[in-house]
């Protein structure tokens, strides 16, 4: 693809927000549709045809449109590169949003801010594009702040539900506490590198050797930007209560793209972690912790839509803990199957949602794969996916992580990978508990589907989604199979196209194990993983379908523990009982008392008490009496000749 031909790609998202966003609620529903859909799908040809010129070898394309800073020798540049890794973003980025952005057109077509939905999904679709082409930490900065407003536009769209509003603003406050660490980060590269330029910046750090100084320092700072973008312990709390906003927005945010900004831009700065054993030894253990954490939460959740949420959690740190081992292109392959099976599962819950009229209780769910055959059969092809059964396509990634982080030189690195395949076997249990109780088993729809919907509208008994719905889930779910064959490693009789492909990005780091690949060992450990995830599937099915009495009866056994799970390990408790009300506290005392009644509305208060007074003196001088009049002037008169005659006459002798 030209050059020139690139700045289209987020440009046309924008253009489509500019409308919608300025006349869009003039518009009819068909023309806002019309312009959604074109300014996303044009971007997804121009990134199919830029996928052509990659795939026949045209290598790095790179555009600089001009200057953007240029202060005492310090420069950036306004510029995009594509290289194979933001190839692969640009992929899922544009081609799983708009499969959202057509599944939207349907699943809110009975919304009143239909317009301003489309406008910020084309809005969040042009700073993700930003992001992942960018070319300097800059630029890059832009777009993830971007999609963090995106996101608390979109997560906030039902803004009269005080639970949404507040998801909304949690999600940005706890997203700026992580960019704060990306700004010193930035600080730092500048300080130690000069320039914000990655070519410049990973130039220059390939020819210091492994460092435990100022690198790690930057690396641990870039982390904690990542760990709040991509939902990593301590900062995942935002990601679970983003599920207020509207389901196409959970697909889009927080399966496909903003979530895993964070996981491609620690895979983007590999040469500074490459150099930071402990930065990455940080990395990996916060992955590892995060996944089984979410994983845990996730086994006794009731809402649909939490369950995928904590999924979501869970997942990230599976590519956390890839990254942490060296392994980027394993973690940039789950970040591209995972999109596609994420994606599919919160679609295939919307559509449930949407077949009973509002109803996110899987307790108020079962046996409706009869009743709901083509979202019941795409929703299965996410769950085996994600269950890491193969062939689908999460089978490859995730076997793929695991494998790397047995064999890594990392001192944890086979607690990591037990830790790993105890997340994938609870992954397994608690996505097939999803599936056996919404379509399996005795059915609880009747009285929950002639309730209200999240939109208002009346229900009407339970009912297939239409058409423009369903199509993405067909396509999601043939991706959800297949997608992960380009990474089938030679171990399992396949040649792992998708790593050869990263390797001119990640170099040296993407193909140390050839050696050991064929000795058996992944062949096995592949068997031991997909043991455990029927092991998952095998319990699920125990306690769900052939004893459903079982799971009650164990969590009131086991009582204090379940209902510590349940309610989520008290994280949000405890976050709000030491940081949040502390807070609060200060800034109702001191700058609500102090500031805003001192400063903000004492000084203006003093100000103009001071000024009646002056006015309550110099207002008798009009009293309208002529004789005061002339007497006022008798006076100055008299005061302008003493001036005159003695202070003139002093200045003229000094």
């Amino acid at each position: 693809m030209p050059n020139e031909y690139l700045w289209f790609i987020p440009l046309l998202p924008f253009t489509g927000f500019v409308i919608n966003g300025t006349i869009g609620r003039k518009l009819p529903r068909a023309a806002v549709t019309a312009v959604a859909l074109l300014f996303t799908g044009i971007p997804a040809l121009l990134v199919a045809w830029l996928w052509a010129g990659v795939l026949a070898g045209a290598g790095t394309i790179s555009i600089v449109s001009a200057p953007w800073i240029a202060i005492s020798g310090f420069a950036v540049n306004f510029a995009f590169t594509v290289d194979h890794l933001t190839a692969i973003m640009l992929g899922v980025v544009t081609g799983v949003g708009f499969l959202i952005h057509l599944y939207s057109a349907g699943y809110m077509a009975h919304e009143e801010g239909y317009w301003r939905f489309f406008a910020y999904l084309n809005l969040f679709m042009f700073f993700m594009l930003v992001l992942v082409l960018s070319s300097s930490f800059l630029l890059l900065f832009v777009g993830w702040e971007g999609v963090g407003l995106a996101s608390y536009l979109l997560i906030g769209f039902y803004f009269k539900k005080d639970a949404a509003a507040n998801a909304g603003k949690k999600a940005f406050i706890v997203n700026r506490i992580g960019d704060f660490g990306f700004l010193l980060a930035m600080f730092l590269i500048i300080a130690h590198f000069g320039s914000l330029d990655f070519a410049t910046v990973f130039s220059k750090a390939s020819q210091i050797g492994a460092s435990g100084g100022f690198i790690t320092t930057i690396c641990l700072l870039l982390v904690v930007g990542a760990a709040g973008k991509s939902a990593q312990i301590p900062l995942y709390v935002w990601l679970p209560d983003a599920m207020e906003g509207p389901t196409p927005v959970s697909a889009l945010i927080h399966a496909a793209t903003m979530v895993t900004a964070g996981i491609y831009m620690v895979a983007r700065c590999h040469v500074l972690f490459d150099r930071s054993p402990a930065a990455l030894m940080v990395v990996a253990c916060i992955g590892a912790a995060t996944a089984i954490f979410a994983a845990c939460i996730g086994v006794v959740q009731t809402d649909i839509k939490r369950v995928l949420a904590y999924s979501t959690v869970s997942q990230l740190g599976y590519m956390f803990l890839a990254c942490g081992v060296g392994a980027y292109s394993a973690g940039i392959f789950h970040l591209m199957t995972h999109a596609f099976f994420k994606a599919l599962l919160f679609l295939a819950a919307g559509s449930v949602i949407h077949a009973l009229s509002g109803e996110q209780d899987m307790r108020k769910m079962g046996a409706l794969r009869k009743r709901i055959p083509i979202t019941f059969w795409t929703m299965t092809m996410g769950v085996f996916a994600i269950a890491g059964l193969p062939p689908w396509a999460a089978f490859f990634s995730k076997d793929e992580i695991l494998y790397q982080a047995f064999i890594s030189g990392n001192p944890l690195g086979k607690l990591l990978w037990f830790v790993g395949l105890v997340t994938a076997g609870m992954t397994s249990f608690y996505m097939f508990r999803l599936w056996f109780k919404t379509f399996f088993g005795e059915s609880h729809v009747e009285e929950a589907s002639h309730g209200h919907d999240e939109h208002g509208a009346h229900g009407h008994g339970v009912h297939e989604s239409p058409w423009i719905m369903l199509f993405p889930l067909v396509v999601l779910a043939v991706l959800s199979v297949i997608g992960g064959w380009v990474g089938v490693p030679k171990a399992l009789f396949g040649h792992n196209e998708i790593e050869a492909f990263l390797y001119p990005v990640f170099h040296a780091t993407a193909a140390p194990n050839e050696e050991i690949a064929g000795n058996g060992l992944e062949f096995w450990l592949a068997a031991v993983s997909v043991l455990t995830a029927l092991a998952g599937l095998g319990l699920a099915w125990f306690l769900y379908v052939r004893k459903p009495g079982t799971s009650a009866a164990l969590a009131a056994k086991f009582k204090p523990v379940y209902t510590l799970v349940e309610n989520k390990f008290y994280v949000d408790e405890i976050y709000s009982a030491l940081i949040v009300t502390p807070i609060l506290m200060v800034s109702r005392l001191l700058l609500a008392g102090l500031v805003d009644q001192g400063v903000v509305n004492g000084v203006p208060a003093a100000t103009s008490a001071g000024i009646r007074g002056l006015g309550t003196l110099t207002r008798k001088m009009q009293s309208g009496n002529i004789r005061s009049y002339a007497g006022w002037l008798a006076l100055g008169a008299a005061a302008v000749l003493v001036f005159m005659i003695f202070g003139h006459a002093s200045w003229i002798r000094f």
